[in-house]
């Protein structure tokens, strides 16, 4: 006896697809690479805090990036010190002159 399929469409909506996968392994990969955590441990995380673990740490990535930035350009030159004589820290003791 022929089965009697209630639906004609392929079933597509079961399962994750590989480019929801693809994503998964990409957040497993960012947090190891530069948030240091293990594979297990990004893999045992709830789908919820490991999105916000990422978006937390590509926050963090973009903050320090701004800081570079604004250090290497000059936007914090009014911040800077030039040593003079009058500054400049003591030498340590064994190096003065006796």
């Amino acid at each position: 006896m022929k089965p009697i399929w209630r639906f004609r469409l392929r079933r597509t909506f079961f399962g994750l697809n590989d480019e929801y996968m693809k994503g998964v392994y990409e957040q497993f990969f960012f947090l190891k690479y530069h948030g240091g955590w293990s594979f297990s441990e990004a893999y045992n995380l709830p789908v919820g805090l490991r999105m916000w673990f990422v978006d937390r740490l590509i926050t963090q990535l973009k903050r320090e990036k701004e800081a570079v930035d604004g250090a290497t350009s000059g936007a914090g030159s009014g911040n800077t010190q030039e040593l003079t004589a009058q500054n400049q820290p003591p030498p340590p003791a064994f190096m003065q002159r006796q």
